[in-house]
């Protein structure tokens, strides 16, 4: 059995140490120039020790003013009630996880009881403790190819996971898949037509969820699969843009096609506006990103277009070339910007598409907490 050593006040150390000399209170009050009624409460542990009584005893008594500021403190701790290391196991939570935005999104719950987050924290990121390495197989589009997923990121992704495996909708098939993509096509256009996306990826057996982005998890989509015939695209629509949207979806996509992120751990590729040098990512990277500016405008079209109005890229211009070829305007501007490093040229028509997404996608976010 444990047992606790009884800390006494330093009143009482100060009676021993007078009457190892011969002193009463009153002649120690005359010496270090205080009132007796101070030391008669020093001694009775009714006033605690301060710097400066502390120094003043110190000169005194010629024991230095730290063995009397550290009885006190000593003193004073022993008073406190123990927390049983329940500071320490929150901590350990907060050091690790993103405790205080899981909360808010409502994917843990607020309990005073750290058994209680403890055990969700294990339920949310499937693992048996709280040190546990959280795998995770997918293909995501991340700012850097090198970095390990964040535990930002993870949670993200076990977030998109958890509500990708309640969507009850066809087995995947490749050949539909396929078949799909014009018919999405036709969506580009206008902004409102994206919210037929998730209908027509569930009858190809695509599970298509949106979570809202976490800050600092720099995450826009990711491809995973629940099973070797689950495939799951998850967007975040951290960039609220036509021409993003178009472009992460269909990145995700031919992940999807490829079957990439089946036997790997992860696939993490550079997403920042214009996308990273070709030599800073993958194989698999190179085919989604040319697949996906391929499929937002097809690349000898952009070529061909560059070429004929250069240097003079004038709006009406833009605006004819993407009537032509009946997508919306935002989109060509998004590949012109990726194309020519040029980020300021016609932002006004890169539209949000948020809430067309999500009036019809499984969505986690914005307000709306998704409950099985």
């Amino acid at each position: 059995m444990n047992t606790v050593a009884e800390v006494f006040p330093p009143g009482e150390f100060l009676r021993e140490e007078l009457e190892a000399r011969g002193w009463s209170q009153t002649e120690l009050a005359e010496i270090i120039g205080r009132p007796v009624r101070l030391i008669n409460e020093l001694i009775a542990g009714k006033k605690a020790i301060t710097p400066e009584t502390a120094i003043q005893l110190g000169d005194s008594l010629g024991t230095g003013p730290e063995l009397w500021m550290n009885l006190e403190s000593q003193y004073q701790l022993s008073k406190v009630r123990s927390t049983d290391g329940l500071i320490a196991r929150r901590a350990k939570l907060y050091e690790r996880f993103p405790v205080r935005e899981m909360i808010k999104r409502g994917w843990i719950e607020a309990s005073k009881s750290i058994e209680v987050l403890e055990q969700q924290f294990l339920t949310f990121f499937g693992v048996d403790s709280l040190g546990a390495e959280i795998p995770f197989c997918h293909a995501a589009k991340k700012t850097d190819p090198q970095d390990l997923p964040s535990m930002l990121q993870l949670a993200w992704l076990c977030r998109a996971r958890r509500i990708a495996s309640e969507l009850v909708i066809a087995s995947y098939a490749e050949a539909q898949l396929r078949q799909a993509l014009p018919r999405l096509s036709a969506l580009l256009s206008a902004p409102e037509e994206t919210r037929h996306v998730p209908r027509i990826l569930a009858e190809c057996g695509v599970r298509f969820v949106v979570v809202e982005p976490i800050p600092g998890a720099k995450i826009d989509g990711a491809c995973f699969w629940l099973t070797d015939t689950q495939p799951v695209v998850a967007l975040s629509l951290r960039l609220d843009r036509i021409d993003n949207f178009w472009f992460v979806l269909r990145h995700e996509l031919e992940h999807v096609l490829q079957r990439h992120g089946q036997d790997r751990g992860y696939i993490l590729d550079q997403d920042i506006e214009g996308g990273a040098m070709a030599d800073q990512i993958s194989d698999e990277e190179a085919v989604a990103n040319a697949a996906a500016a391929n499929y937002c405008v097809a690349s000898e079209e952009i070529a061909g277009f560059i070429a004929r109005v250069a240097p003079f890229f004038k709006e009406e211009r833009v605006l004819l070339f993407a009537q032509r070829l009946n997508v919306h305007p935002g989109i060509v501007v998004g590949q012109l910007q990726r194309r020519l490093g040029r980020y300021d040229l016609f932002r006004k028509h890169q539209v949000k598409i948020r809430q067309f997404v999500t009036s019809s996608a499984l969505t986690d976010g914005w307000g709306v907490v998704h409950t099985a």
